[in-house]
């Protein structure tokens, strides 16, 4: 496995991170267990969730099912959890009530002391806000991160699914008030979703942030869904499958070429993007692991680069040469 620094900070994360949103509501405790269990076996250190996941499915499921699944892998010991670099997210509503959700700083304080107490350790490595909170100034907010660092519960902060702007100023507010501020960003992008490269990758650079990305597959677009149509299995993905055929062919078709898997070769992409640390890879099961583990050493040439780039064409550079001269 391949590491790299997360951002400007020193903290080493391996170039694959691994995703948990399935544990729990699609993937049994025992499974998850074994894809974590064979994560780790194969060097990567780098495990991303959420105080939400798990809570999306009604009666069938509950807000932290997914971090509680995590926490008693780790209560089993073998220095699983000296070994991990674990984040996670708050933001979302745990309840109904009015201050069970985004970034107030009593909403801060609770949801970090019920992820750690799921999770079942003593400090978050990266605390990631799932989202801009438009209502509550950077001021409460990063003072509240900043009471959380001095009580030795959480390391570094992030972000996701912030715009650049949102990026600027949570960092400018940071600088002001001489602390370290955000690390990374967890955003969407793919071959098929390449906005964030007006503005968010622009940001993410000049300020020093590592980009994380999630749905690097586009919902399992890029994962070779024609060919499995063609063997009959079917899709949720039927209609944008018929609207982007050609594209997803020629892709198909590329991947062969090169002797790697369509899934492969759209997570190598964002690997030779600029600012990505890692794409955000979510296995349903260990097979599913196991066929990601090469990805880091995958190396497309310019040729390929082009290829992609002209089958998916992105918005055209950062802002505002892409719109503007």
């Amino acid at each position: 496995m391949q590491y790299t620094h997360l951002g400007r900070s020193g903290l080493a994360v391996s170039r694959l991170c691994l995703g948990t949103m399935n544990f729990g509501p699609f993937t049994s405790e025992e499974d998850s267990f074994a894809i974590m269990d064979r994560a780790l076996d194969a060097g990567i250190n780098f495990y991303d969730t959420a105080n939400n996941y798990g809570g999306n499915l009604g009666d069938r499921g509950h807000h932290g099912w997914t971090e509680e699944i995590i926490g008693r892998w780790f209560a089993q010991g073998g220095g699983r959890r000296e070994k991990v670099v674990i984040a996670s997210k708050l933001y979302c509503n745990t309840g109904a009530w009015p201050n069970q959700g985004k970034l107030s700083a009593r909403h801060i304080r609770e949801a970090c002391e019920d992820t750690l107490r799921r999770l079942q350790i003593d400090c978050l490595d990266l605390y990631q806000m799932h989202h801009i909170d438009r209502e509550t100034p950077w001021e409460e907010i990063w003072e509240a991160m900043e009471q959380l660092r001095r009580e030795g519960k959480i390391i570094y902060c992030g972000s996701s699914n912030f715009a650049g702007w949102h990026i600027a100023r949570a960092q400018e507010r940071a600088n002001a008030r001489h602390f370290l501020g955000l690390i990374s960003e967890q955003s969407l992008y793919n071959l098929t979703a390449r906005t964030v490269e007006l503005e968010v990758v622009p940001a993410c650079l000049g300020y020093g942030l590592g980009l994380i990305t999630w749905s690097p597959l586009a919902g399992g677009l890029l994962g070779g869904v024609p060919r499995k149509q063609a063997e009959g299995r079917s899709s949720r993905l039927s209609a944008r499958i018929e609207q982007m055929r050609p594209q997803l062919e020629v892709f198909e078709g590329l991947a062969k070429t090169l002797g790697i898997s369509p899934c492969n070769l759209a997570l190598a992409w964002l690997l030779h993007q600029p600012a990505v640390t890692a794409p955000i890879i979510g296995p349903r099961t260990v097979e599913q692991l196991e066929g990601a583990l090469s990805v880091p050493d995958i190396t497309l040439d310019e040729a390929t680069l082009a290829k992609l780039n002209k089958l998916f064409p992105g918005p055209g550079g950062p802002a505002p040469e892409a719109y503007a001269w």
